[in-house]
């Protein structure tokens, strides 16, 4: 292995789990669960696809730099309509990688890009304000269960 991707594997702490949300249905709102069972088809309850889109991430960290684009405090996480949001860890250093959260392994695939509906949530300027910080899709390597608090790391 090449320094640089010695260097590109490794991560101090492992994250954690700080929300989880479902999206029963198109443009309905977001529930705010502390569990949820993840099939190949993605989280149990929400709308999603499966492949390599079943279940959305982002990170907990970006909600405050998203806010701080619109001259605001953090927005929240329903308001973003990803299903987990994860704290302490960098979701873009781990792009093509296996993730576990709790007993469920993902592939993160590609990142999630804004749609219009962030001008609809965040009035002008939503848009741009979520542009890169928008989290990860991911497909599903390994059926489980993904709880509030379980902790998020790279499989080694």
């Amino acid at each position: 292995m090449s320094e640089l991707h010695a260097m590109m594997a490794r991560y101090v702490v492992p994250g954690r789990v700080a929300w989880i949300g479902l999206r029963p249905m198109r443009r309905a709102d977001m529930v705010e669960v502390e569990a949820v069972r993840v099939t190949g088809a993605g989280p149990e309850g929400d709308h999603g696809r499966p492949g390599k889109r079943a279940l959305t991430l982002m990170q907990a960290e970006h909600l405050g730099a998203i806010g701080a684009f619109l001259d605001r405090d953090p927005v929240l996480p329903a308001q973003m309509r990803r299903n987990v949001v994860v704290a302490g860890l960098n979701l873009a250093a781990l792009k093509g990688r296996e993730v576990v959260l709790g007993s469920t392994v993902v592939r993160l695939t590609t990142m999630c890009a804004p749609c219009s509906r962030m001008e609809e949530t965040f009035g002008h300027g939503g848009y741009a304000a979520v542009r890169g910080h928008g989290g990860w899709c991911a497909e599903i390597v390994q059926e489980g269960v993904i709880m509030r608090g379980d902790l998020v790391r790279p499989v080694d």
